[in-house]
């Protein structure tokens, strides 16, 4: 049996850190973990993360954005995701489908209808036994998100932090549509609680999808 957890949030939200408190938490529990990311995972994503992400990309078209995202979420899904479901434990993903959605779609103003469309096709009917989105404001999330890059001088993974923040706002504002049309797998954490705070309602959370999941798991 296994579970598929994915956090999702605006930049500079917090999911790094939330998720690895997570897995070292589950993992005290004796439940197999593995942490992966999107865009990312296996070598073609990571070269394909490259990509997206490069500042020095700036005229990439947005259709050409979404292509490539859904690419990396095609071979994402066959070397990791599936391979790890169907071994038995549980996988927590740094963003998925509704990155896109709430990206190139409310963000990049893509046709909605047709991301999720390509969504469906990429993941292969994977979806998110429970996906935790980190809220905060966007221009808090922003400011978090530079100083992070400048400190851990990754900025070569910064051109979604040099959009200006209409874009970011459109964004939080797509995520917390798709919290409000699927509030059952959703849920919102707002993150200015504190470190400490947001924790502990992941772990509220989690532990009760793993009660309601017969003791570990919904898929055999």
């Amino acid at each position: 049996m296994s579970l598929f957890i994915t956090f999702e949030g605006v930049e500079g939200s917090g999911k790094t850190t939330q998720i690895q408190r997570l897995k070292k938490y589950l993992t005290r529990k004796g439940i197999p973990c593995k942490v992966t990311r999107e865009p990312g995972g296996p070598p073609i994503s990571e070269k394909i993360r490259k990509i997206l992400l490069d500042p020095d990309h700036r005229e990439m078209l947005p259709l050409s954005e979404l292509f490539l995202y859904e690419a990396s979420r095609a071979q994402h899904i066959k070397e990791v995701i599936k391979p790890f479901l169907k071994k038995g434990g549980v996988i927590l993903c740094d963003r998925f489908n509704d990155a896109t959605l709430a990206y190139q779609g409310y963000g990049r103003k893509i046709d909605c209808d047709l991301i999720q469309k390509l969504n469906r096709f990429s993941s292969q009917g994977i979806e998110p036994d429970l996906t935790l989105l980190l809220d905060c404001p966007s221009d808090l999330g922003l400011k978090r998100a530079l100083q992070r890059n400048r400190i851990s001088k990754n900025e070569k993974e910064g051109r979604f932090e040099r959009e200006k923040i209409q874009f970011h706002r459109r964004v939080r504002k797509g995520y917390l549509a798709i919290a409000k049309k699927e509030p059952r797998r959703v849920k919102v954490i707002d993150t200015r609680a504190g470190e400490e705070k947001v924790f502990e309602k992941i772990r509220e959370i989690v532990d009760d999808l793993l009660v309601r999941s017969s003791q570990f798991g919904v898929r055999s």
